[in-house]
């Protein structure tokens, strides 16, 4: 194992430079055996950034709508970060599209970070490591890190669990009606994106979204009505819309502390995977993998049921 002075990557992370941000993100995407001292040496200074995650179907723009908010925060003086998820080379196992060519504009910045992550096959639209490196980004003083994951599906929505506030993106003459009941996506909603609303049929996809919005199931105490917001990433059109329908939903969030609920579920989320992942790590070595066939044979055999198998393979 190689040396890594951890502390003082997180001390260079801090002070903004972007060589340690990238290096700390390697090790949580390489699983390194440092882990557990990056996690560590991040917590104290995570819980800061605003976690806005962008999803929507494939063709709606999510890299130039992602582009178009890192234009505006910048413009505020806000530091940006930016983890793009992108589906998996079959080969490498690496980020498809690399560092997110249609981010271009922003790769010189020094208070933009901008890194691709592979899914690795991970269902859910995510990395596996997206929450470590988040934090990652958070610790580093990112004032927002926007999230794009690689669309939205039936099993694509896992950025709700992850972001505090979801934007998902929807355009004109796509079917995205019909889509964005089937895929359950005015559940993980918090701010509705109709993109490339220059287009025929935008008013149609806006009158569709809010008939759908009016027929979903209302919540007791305080609810947020999610807003439709128009933009042209392209030109930057409807940007400072977005902004203000972002910041809004923050302030909802800090004033009926569900900020602070889906924080606390995040982390949650986290625990539970790494207690998993120790887990998987148990079975990995030869004897538990000799323990599980054992068992396996028996239930297979009616000899044992599954629950009493599992409860002797981890107990």
């Amino acid at each position: 194992m190689s040396r890594v002075d951890v502390g003082a990557l997180v001390d260079e992370a801090r002070a903004g430079r972007p060589l340690a941000v990238a290096r700390l993100i390697s090790l949580v995407e390489d699983e390194s055996p440092h882990l557990r001292a990056v996690a560590e040496a991040l917590s104290p200074h995570v819980g800061r950034a605003r976690v806005l995650g962008l999803t929507g179907p494939p063709g709606v723009g999510k890299s130039t709508s992602t582009s178009m908010l890192v234009s505006a925060f910048r413009a505020r003086d806000l530091r940006v970060g930016v983890l793009a998820v992108d589906p998996s080379s079959p080969f490498s196992g690496g980020a498809l599209l690399g560092d997110r060519i249609r981010l271009h504009d922003h790769t010189t910045d020094p208070a933009v970070f901008i890194r691709s992550m592979a899914t690795r096959g991970q269902l859910g639209g995510l990395a596996t490591a997206t929450p470590q490196a988040l934090r990652v980004l958070d610790a580093a003083g990112f004032d927002v890190v926007l999230v794009e994951t690689v669309g939205v599906g039936q099993s694509e929505v896992d950025i709700v669990s992850l972001a505090d506030t979801t934007v998902v993106l929807l355009a004109p003459g796509m079917g995205d009606g019909i889509q964005a009941a089937k895929a359950g996506i005015l559940e993980v909603a918090d701010v509705f994106v109709v993109n490339k609303a220059d287009r025929d049929g935008a008013d149609t996809t806006v009158r569709d979204l809010r008939h759908m919005i009016s027929l979903g199931r209302r919540e007791l105490g305080p609810s947020w009505r999610q807003p439709i917001v128009r933009t042209v990433a392209t030109s930057g059109s409807g940007a400072e819309d977005l902004v203000t329908a972002l910041a809004d939903h923050h302030a909802w969030l800090v004033s009926t502390g569900a900020l602070g609920r889906r924080r606390a579920a995040r982390a949650r989320a986290e625990i539970e995977a790494v207690a998993l992942r120790e887990l998987r790590a148990r079975w990995g070595g030869v004897r538990a993998s000799e323990r599980l066939d054992r068992l396996a044979e028996r239930v297979a055999a009616g000899a044992l049921d599954p629950y009493a198998a599992a409860d002797e393979l981890v107990g």
